[in-house]
């Protein structure tokens, strides 16, 4: 992705490319209009280890305190950690201040509600209005904000997870796993390695550091991860994870050295809750099929929203769902909290792996075979080829809840802005790697 000043505003929070179109000004006055919206009282404040985060956190905390909001500040830490910690802690809300999967150069604010959730549709837009309007409650000075620091959210962030009800923490450390992780000096190199150790695992970190010297590309695509590949072969291990800045999005790589490839995080995560209780899983129109399948063999149904978190959880929450997430590696599960959270996937797969008794391999041979192919392309008009992708497969079922997706009996290609970058997303799955591509040519061919 190019560095571009385009500041990229959404119900979610904004990013931008720090310097440029994402300034430590904006970043005050957005957090001063957050603050304003939350209603004066506590805000949980954690940041991932991007080089930018002590910058923007300052901002970010005298634009709270400036109307009248007490800071709690958790550090650099997993997104999910702020999300867990705003809740239990019975904030007003929390600010995640990362970019998650975008390149160093950027930032970002997520907020999040009181609920321990992204912020909905009219919630974000209210802030979106404050920050446009100006109309900001500042405090006099008798009424600033305090601060304080809160160094153990981690620590409570994997004592929650330890106390997830479908775990049997005595079966997962008679197995002795040894699991190799690669953080890429993210917030997530403390979080695992403490709950890999609580789980009586041998460790193996690469880059645990949280310096932001980011060591790789940070989405944890397949093709990002060979040196986790060479080290879960290298160490004889029983599994690898990986995860990006802000430890919200997990993938894994098999004993055998091969990365499975992100959608299989939430296909194997569901596998595994459905069998133990009925129900449905929710996750985006994005996330392959093989959820369908698992959730069929398991008795179960699946639930599709638009991309992004809060669609799936508000999905989750309206129908009780047993599991959820979206098919670039993010995981939700309702019994910890509705906030995807790669560090209680890990303990999800190692309890199913406990449990099995099988490799990872093994179980992932298990699940239905589909090939994926993702692709951006810039486009100056994306309601123009939206509309061309709408006539241009006749026959489909056509689903225009979050740009277009068209199914088709051999695969489905859906097409959609991106809310986060200035692109164009088109995303294909089929039976073979050439009945995606050609899906993917098709919508291509259409600018």
């Amino acid at each position: 992705m190019a560095s571009h000043d385009k500041l990229m505003i959404s119900v979610a929070g904004v990013r931008g490319v720090v310097g440029t179109s994402l300034t430590p000004a904006i970043a005050l006055r957005f957090a001063a209009a957050f603050g304003s919206c939350a209603g004066r009282g506590r805000v949980v404040v954690g940041r991932d280890s991007r080089l930018s985060g002590p910058v923007i956190e300052q901002a970010v905390e005298a634009g709270l305190r400036s109307v009248g909001c007490g800071v709690v500040r958790i550090g650099v830490v997993p997104t999910p950690t702020v999300q867990l910690m705003t809740r239990m802690l019975r904030a007003r809300g929390g600010i995640a201040i990362t970019a998650s999967h975008n390149p160093p150069q950027w930032n970002a604010l997520k907020f999040v509600s009181a609920r321990g959730l992204f912020l909905t549709r009219r919630e974000g837009r209210a802030v979106i209005d404050r920050y446009g309007r100006g109309a900001i409650s500042y405090a006099d000075f008798a009424h600033l904000g305090p601060v304080v620091d809160l160094p153990g959210a981690v620590a409570a962030h994997v004592d929650a997870i330890l106390r997830l009800p479908f775990l049997d923490l005595a079966a997962i450390r008679r197995r002795r796993f040894t699991v190799v992780t690669d953080t890429c000096h993210g917030a997530g190199g403390p979080i695992f390695g403490m709950l890999l150790r609580a789980l009586g695992c041998r460790v193996v970190q690469l880059h645990p550091e949280p310096t932001g010297a980011f060591s790789r590309p940070i989405e944890p695509l397949a093709r990002n991860l060979a040196e986790l590949q060479r080290a879960v072969i290298r160490h004889h291990a029983d599994v690898g994870f990986a995860t990006d800045a802000d430890v919200d999005r997990l993938s894994i790589v098999s004993e055998r050295g091969r990365a499975l490839g992100e959608e299989y995080s939430l296909a194997l995560a569901a596998d595994f809750m459905l069998s133990r209780r009925r129900g449905s899983a929710v996750t985006n129109l994005s996330t392959s099929r093989m959820i369908d399948e698992v959730a069929a063999r398991r008795g179960g149904t699946v639930v599709r929203t638009p991309v992004g978190e809060a669609n799936v959880v508000a999905g989750m929450k309206e129908h009780r769902a047993v599991i959820g997430g979206e098919g670039n590696g993010g995981i939700i599960i309702p019994a910890l909290n509705h906030a995807r959270d790669a560090t209680a996937g890990i303990a999800l797969i190692l309890q199913s792996l406990a449990v099995d008794g099988r490799t990872i391999s093994a179980i992932a041979a298990d699940l239905p075979v589909y090939q994926m192919i993702k692709e951006t392309i810039a486009v100056e008009r994306p309601a123009r080829l939206l509309a061309a992708v709408r006539r241009a497969f006749p026959g489909a079922v056509i689903d225009r809840r979050d740009g277009v997706k068209a199914e088709l009996p051999g695969g489905w290609v859906h097409v959609r802005a991106s809310g986060t970058e200035p692109i164009v997303r088109v995303i294909a799955e089929a039976a073979t790697a050439a009945g995606a591509r050609k899906l993917v040519n098709a919508v291509k061919g259409l600018r």
